[in-house]
C-alpha cells in the first residue's frame, strides 16, 4: 500500500468512526484502522480461480470500478494460459491493466490488496478462505463454502478469530423478490410450514474419458490438487469435471444444488443441522464416462422437530414441476398452502382448493414497512459484500460465513449417506454422526502437506 492510500484510509476511518468508537469506549487502534474503510476508499481485489464462475467473479467486480472504487489487482489461476484474455478482457472493462499470479499464497503476501474472491474447484474453498482471512484480507467465496462439515467450523472460527467480513456465494440472499418470498413464509404466510423442496433438474451429457497424460505447459498442477490427494493428471477430472469426483466435488446435488439447499432451509427458517438423513440414487444411462458422483438423486432430511426438507437431482431428462414449471427452484408446503419459487418469481395457492395467493407479482400487504427486505447496500450479492467491507459490520452480510456453511454442509451430508448407501443419525451439537464411525470418518479429509488446515485456527 502506498504511503498516501495509507494515510488517507487512516484519516478517513478517524473521521468516520471516531465518534462511534469513542461512544462505546473501543480504542481507536491500528488494528481498528486496518478493519475499517472509508465510504469512498478504493477496494483492490484478487480472484483466485478465474476459468468458469471466476470470469464471472472477474467480469462482476471490475465492472464496479468506475462508480464503486473496487479494482482487480490481481488475476490467479494455476492455469497461465488463461491469462491473456482474462488481463485484456478486465483491462478493457476498468481502465487498468491487472497482475497475474499463479499462486494465491503470493497474493495474500500482497499488502495492498483487501479482499480476494474464490472461484477454485470445491475442495480448495476452506483452505483458501483461511489462508485469506489470516493474511487480513476479506473474503468472497464461492459456495459450497466448504468441501466437508470439519473444514466449514474452521472456516467460522478463522472468520471470527482474524475479524474479517466473510461472504458466501448464495446470490439469492440479497435479491429483493426472495427475500420477500422468505419474509412471507416467516411471518406465517402458509401457516406452519412443515417442509420444503429443492429442485435441481438439470440433464448432464457424458464427458467421455481419456488416458492420464502429462500436465499440459503452463498448468501448476500440484498446487491446482492442494489438500487433495495427489493422482496424476487426466484432462477428464480437470476443468470443470472435477465436479464429479468426491476428491475435488460434489455432484450436482452440491453444485447446483446448494442455492436451492439454502433456499429451502432459509424458508423454513431453520438454523441447525437435520438429526435424520438419508439419499439415494444412482448414475445412469452412460457407459463410457468415469463420473464418480450420481447424475439422479433423492434425499430426505428430518429435523429435531419432525419438519422435513426434501432434495432431487435429476440429470437425465424430465418436465419441470407444478404450475411454473420448476426445474431450478423451490417449494414449501404450509397447514394453509404451498409456494413454488422459480428464479426470483413466486407464487402461492391457499386451502384445499389451491386458490391464487400472494405473488412476486402481488406480494401481501403493501402498505407493509419492507425494510428488511432490502440487501444493505443494493446492488445484489456482490455489493452487498462491498457495502460490509466497507461498514467493517458483519451484520450487512446477507450470507455470512455462519449461513453458508450451515446450508453448503446439507449436500455434503446426503452424499455421506448415499456413498454408505444407508441412512444416518446427526449430533448436530457436536456435529457427529450417532454412533457412526465409519461415517464420522467421512466429516473430514487427510490433508496433503502443505495443504493443510490447522486445527487450533
Amino acid at each position: 500500500m502506498n504511503t498516501s492510500r495509507r494515510k488517507f484510509i487512516r484519516k478517513s476511518a478517524i473521521g468516520a468512526t471516531g465518534l462511534s468508537m469513542a461512544a462505546s469506549s473501543l480504542p481507536l487502534s491500528a488494528k481498528n484502522y486496518k478493519s475499517i474503510l472509508g465510504a469512498n476508499d478504493r477496494i483492490n481485489m484478487s480472484v483466485i480461480g478465474v476459468r468458469g464462475q471466476g470470469f464471472g467473479h472477474l467480469r462482476r467486480w471490475a465492472s464496479m470500478a468506475a462508480a464503486d472504487n473496487v479494482y482487480i489487482k490481481t488475476i490467479c489461476d494455476i492455469d497461465e494460459n488463461l491469462w491473456v484474455e482474462r488481463v485484456k478482457a478486465i483491462e478493457e472493462i476498468q481502465g487498468e491493466k491487472p497482475g497475474t499470479e499463479f499462486d494465491l499464497r503470493k497474493v495474500y503476501d500482497d499488502k495492498d490488496i483487501d479482499a480476494v474472491s474464490i472461484a477454485s474447484p470445491n475442495h480448495w474453498h476452506a483452505l483458501a478462505t483461511i489462508w485469506a482471512v489470516q493474511a487480513g484480507k476479506h473474503v468472497y467465496v464461492e459456495k459450497p463454502s466448504n468441501h466437508n462439515v470439519w473444514e466449514g467450523r474452521k472456516m467460522i472460527e478463522a472468520a471470527k478469530k482474524y475479524d474479517r467480513i466473510v461472504q458466501v456465494g448464495f446470490p439469492n440472499r440479497s435479491i429483493e423478490n426472495v427475500r420477500k418470498a422468505m419474509q412471507f413464509l416467516h411471518d406465517g404466510g402458509l401457516g406452519d410450514v412443515y417442509m420444503a423442496r429443492g429442485l435441481c433438474f438439470k440433464p448432464r451429457d457424458s464427458f467421455g474419458q481419456a488416458p492420464d497424460s502429462e500436465v499440459p505447459a503452463g498448468v501448476h498442477y500440484d498446487l491446482w490438487v492442494g489438500p487433495a490427494g495427489m493422482y496424476p493428471y487426466n484432462e477428464k477430472k480437470f476443468h470443470y469435471n472435477w465436479h464429479w469426483f468426491w476428491d475435488t466435488g460434489n455432484g450436482d446435488i452440491g453444485n447446483q444444488g446448494p442455492h436451492q439447499w439454502d433456499i429451502a432451509r432459509w424458508g423454513m427458517n431453520k438454523n441447525e443441522h437435520p438429526v435424520k438423513i438419508s439419499s439415494s440414487g444412482g448414475y445412469y444411462k452412460w457407459t463410457d464416462c468415469p463420473q464418480e458422483t450420481a447424475n439422479t438423486q433423492t434425499a430426505v432430511m428430518e429435523y429435531a422437530d419432525g419438519k422435513i426438507l426434501q432434495f432431487e437431482v435429476r440429470g437425465l431428462y424430465t418436465a419441470g414441476e407444478d404450475s411454473m414449471s420448476v426445474k431450478i427452484g423451490n417449494l414449501f408446503y404450509g397447514t394453509e398452502g404451498w409456494m413454488e419459487i422459480n428464479g426470483s418469481d413466486w407464487k402461492t395457492y391457499m386451502g384445499r382448493k389451491g386458490e391464487p395467493g400472494p405473488s412476486s407479482d402481488k406480494p401481501a400487504e403493501e402498505g407493509k414497512d419492507l425494510g428488511y427486505l432490502a440487501a444493505p447496500g443494493g446492488g445484489g450479492h456482490y455489493m452487498n459484500f462491498i457495502t460490509a467491507v466497507r461498514s467493517g459490520k458483519k451484520s450487512d452480510l446477507t450470507c455470512p460465513v455462519e449461513e453458508g456453511v450451515i446450508s453448503s454442509d446439507l449436500p455434503i451430508l446426503a452424499n455421506i449417506s448415499y456413498r454408505l448407501g444407508r441412512d444416518l443419525s446427526f449430533d448436530g451439537k457436536n456435529e457427529k454422526f450417532v454412533n457412526d464411525t465409519e461415517a464420522d470418518k467421512m466429516l473430514t479429509r487427510e490433508y496433503r502437506a502443505p495443504y493443510t488446515i490447522d486445527n487450533n485456527i
